[in-house]
């Protein structure tokens, strides 16, 4: 399990009162999962969702998730976009992208038009890429 080190370290800030802040990328999230948090249960949602605590379960959502690389999730996952920097283990299925960052770790598998695997990303699945047509086409 990963430990969660400084907010810094895991691409946080502080603001100062030294309360935690999220990244600029993930500005736009309206939800975040912090760091002490555990769910056991279902999530789903319509906006986009910052997990940097631990999720066990099934994740669904309309918009993006984005896994700090405090997160934990064991979980099967459907969503528009990903991006894991921590732990994901369980299939994810997602309409447009998933990206995996450095240093990440994630176990199952992946079905997406759009796959980024990026160097030092450790991964054990499948992946399918294969373009679904839409009904009525």
């Amino acid at each position: 399990m990963f430990v969660g080190g400084s907010p810094e370290a895991r691409g946080g800030l502080r603001n100062m009162a030294g309360i935690e802040k999220v990244p600029a990328s993930r500005a736009g999230a309206h939800t975040v999962i912090g760091s002490s948090i555990v769910i056991d249960g279902e999530i789903s949602g319509d906006e986009d969702l910052v997990i940097q605590g631990t999720v066990k379960g099934r994740i669904s959502l309309r918009e993006s998730l984005f896994v700090e690389s405090s997160g934990v999730i064991e979980a099967d996952i459907e969503t528009a976009n990903v991006e894991v920097s921590g732990q994901v283990t369980g299939n994810i299925n997602a309409s447009d992208k998933v990206e995996l960052k450095a240093d990440c770790k994630v176990v199952g598998d992946i079905r997406a038009p759009r796959i980024l695997i990026a160097d030092g990303a450790l991964f054990k699945g499948n992946v399918d890429m294969e373009v679904r047509e839409t009904k009525g086409k």
